[in-house]
Order: C-alpha cells, then structure tokens, then sequence
C-alpha cells in the first residue's frame, strides 16, 4: 500500500506573513517558509504544520453558517492548559470570540482571517 503522510493544513488569507505570525504567537512555531504568497510554520519535532497561502478574493466562512453564507471548510483544534488565559492570549493577537459558543468547555474564536479555531482544555 502507497504510504500516505499528512504534512501540514493551508488556509488561505489575503495577508500570509500576517496570519503565519498571529499563528506562531499561539503556538510558538518557527517559520520553515516565507515567500509572499506562501508561509509556512513547522514544529521543532517535525510533525505536520500549518501554512499561509495567499488569495486576494479570501471571503472568511460564517459562523455559524446560515443557507447562503461562505461555510467553513475545515477548522483547527488548539489544545490549552487554561481556557480563559488563552482566550485572553488569543484575542491580543488579534482573535475574536465568535458570538456562538456550542460548548461550555470550549471557545470557538476566529482568526484575523475569519478562519474559525477551537480552544479547549483537555
């Protein structure tokens, strides 16, 4: 059987140095790329990592969606040891709290590119 290795998510975005860089202050990744259509960050063990590829007409997805609006696609899971911190953390980079919370235990915020993202405390 072919082996078949997860190397890394893309989201697209109109800015990505800018949103490659709200990402590494979250999870303190180094670079790997930086191009300006194509940023990548990558984690010291080498697993996969997230990059940032450009696209003037990026429409960010609605949360939650109703008929009609972008949906989103995909969004990321960011484990944290303590949820109100993070969040606090979070939006100093430049994150917002999205105004639907499904989960008492979660916080579903947006990145400066609109892309939604999970905080949770295991």
């Amino acid at each position: 059987m072919t082996r078949f290795l997860l190397t890394g998510t893309v989201l697209d975005t109109p800015d990505p140095k800018g949103l490659a860089l709200f990402y590494q202050r979250l999870l303190g990744w180094p670079l790997a790329d930086d191009e300006p259509e194509w940023v990548t960050l990558r984690p010291a063990d080498g697993g996969a990592g997230l990059s940032f590829q450009y696209e003037a007409d990026h429409v960010p997805p609605v949360w939650p969606a109703s008929d009609g609006d972008p949906r989103m696609q995909l969004h990321l899971d960011i484990e944290v040891d303590d949820l109100a911190a993070a969040v606090e953390e979070a939006v100093a980079a430049g994150a917002r709290v999205a105004e639907f919370q499904p989960q008492d235990d979660v916080r579903v915020c947006l990145d400066p590119a609109g892309h939604p993202f999970c905080l949770w405390v295991r």
